[in-house]
């Protein structure tokens, strides 16, 4: 990076969703419009959708794994024997004067720095409040004790309202469809399944745009395992030089994935071999990943069903960020699943019957794409330019067509050439303004290549391709334009 070019905070990444059609708020015409909600413009579709091919190719297809569409409202039955509707529940507390209603591990972090884990008793954090004399924040009265408050949605099916949720993750009908799955698509474990929907959770304060929210989608895989195999990988030799940073207790340490098993910082080979993919995955993202960590987290910090697990986390301008939860879930969603449907969840690994274990790769598709944002905004002071250096294959739109003016035939020529590369890549057509005020519309939307119609053009059949990054510009044949682009824009 340019000494000149300064990285972007959280509230430029926020000015530039809004005017270049990132995201915004849902319903925000109307006054009564709930927090919590947001809504991918055609720029944010365009990363999204990219974002999405690059997690299939990368982790889905990569590993051969399966890919299921489930519903997003499912029965009570689902989520008594998954332990949502006895465990999925934020500490909160209320004021006793305002009636006002926190979160009570976020109020006690705002107030003092101290972090209760938000799975802690709440005995605890009854005693972290008094302790340190923590008041309402809005009218300094005080609070009644801490209670657990259920985030999930309910929702009433047929006239009668039959009690039913919607999902708070994707990965429950993932539990349910393996039996069949394994079944009709003739699975060996180890067996990936992957989903990509939406989650809903009934968060109590949503704050920050796309970094909580109560509707919001997650891109998870779900690993069926044989338990007794945890170090039978044979794939394990594809990235064990792969560097991960790990953090346990202090600073996060960078090691090969090979030296974290040696270590014990990562318990076996299967773990460490989705790790190390997952690394590879977001370095292709253009996330920083040296302001990465897999932080492993403590038995108070664990969800209920994890017996091992690590929080993908990266750091940005409001700190850090969990992008993906990664849960060593053994037995226990195919345990709870088989107690309460009396269906078998076994299968057969070679000759064993195996009641599988699961290992789990819940990502945040909003979180991820907001961090990426972040780290690729920046400030060319240099050149008096705001640039959104997105990889060229993640860009909402690909290229940029431009006719130096409109008159002279030009308008005409560069229309001519914008239908024959808009069914190869993303496209946008501009004829209006000054050429340099439509190169910096281009660079704050992530554009990498601008093509422009000039002249010289009608007399050599050549255009000008100008890259984002460097400024620099070439003369290029529109005859050999579509295979420039198409390698310039494709996977690496």
């Amino acid at each position: 990076m340019n000494i000149d070019e300064i990285l972007m905070d959280y509230e430029a990444v926020m000015r530039l969703a809004l005017e270049r059609g990132f995201y915004f708020p849902s319903c925000e015409v109307y006054g009564d419009a709930q927090a919590g909600f947001w809504e991918y413009g055609p720029s944010g579709v365009g990363l999204k959708n990219k974002f999405l091919e690059l997690w299939r190719r990368e982790l889905v297809r990569r590993d051969g794994m399966l890919e299921i569409d489930g519903s997003q409202i499912m029965s009570k039955s689902v989520f008594e024997a998954s332990g949502h509707l006895g465990n999925f529940a934020d500490p909160i507390i209320r004021c006793t004067e305002c009636s006002s209603t926190f979160r009570a591990d976020k109020t006690i972090v705002d107030v003092t720095g101290i972090e209760v884990p938000e799975s802690a008793a709440l005995e605890e954090f009854d005693d972290a409040i008094v302790q340190n004399n923590i008041k309402c924040p809005k009218c300094k009265g005080d609070f009644e004790k801490t209670r657990n408050f259920n985030m999930m949605f309910k929702v009433g099916i047929g006239p009668e309202g039959e009690e039913a949720y919607l999902r708070p993750e994707t990965c429950q009908s993932i539990f349910v469809d393996f039996p069949r799955l394994f079944k009709i698509m003739r699975g060996k474990l180890p067996l990936g399944i992957a989903q990509v929907g939406k989650s809903f959770r009934n968060e109590i304060a949503p704050r920050q745009s796309l970094l909580r929210l109560r509707e919001f989608y997650q891109a998870e895989i779900e690993v069926f395992c044989n338990p007794a195999k945890l170090d039978e990988m044979d794939r394990f030799s594809e990235i064990e030089n792969t560097v991960i940073r790990v953090q346990a207790d202090g600073d996060p340490v960078s090691m090969t994935c090979k030296e974290a098993l040696e270590s014990g910082m990562v318990p076996n080979k299967f773990v460490a071999y989705y790790l190390g993919i997952l690394m590879e995955f977001y370095e292709k993202t253009g996330i920083d990943v040296k302001r990465s960590r897999f932080r492993k987290l403590g038995d108070k910090e664990k969800a209920f069903y994890a017996k091992v697990a690590f929080d993908f986390e990266v750091e940005t301008s409001i700190g850090w960020l969990e992008l993906v939860a990664c849960n060593y879930r053994s037995d226990y969603d195919l345990s709870s699943h088989t107690k309460k449907s009396k269906e078998k969840f076994e299968v057969m690994d070679n000759d064993e019957k195996v009641l599988p274990h699961i290992f789990e790769i819940s990502m945040g598709i909003d979180r991820s794409l907001y961090t990426i944002l972040e780290h690729s905004l920046r400030d060319d002071k240099e050149h008096e330019r705001i640039v959104l250096s997105l990889k060229p294959y993640l860009s909402p739109i690909h290229i940029g067509m431009l006719s130096l003016v409109k008159k002279d035939g030009l308008k005409e020529k560069t229309d001519e050439i914008y239908l024959q590369i808009k069914r190869k890549c993303d496209a946008f057509l501009d004829h209006s303004g000054a050429i340099g005020r439509r190169y910096r519309r281009l660079d704050e939307l992530g554009v990498p290549f601008a093509i422009t119609v000039d002249h010289q053009t009608l007399e050599d059949d050549m255009v000008t391709l100008r890259m984002r990054d460097s400024m620099e510009q070439k003369r290029v044949k529109i005859s050999e334009l579509e295979s420039v682009i198409v390698e310039a824009i494709s996977f690496p």
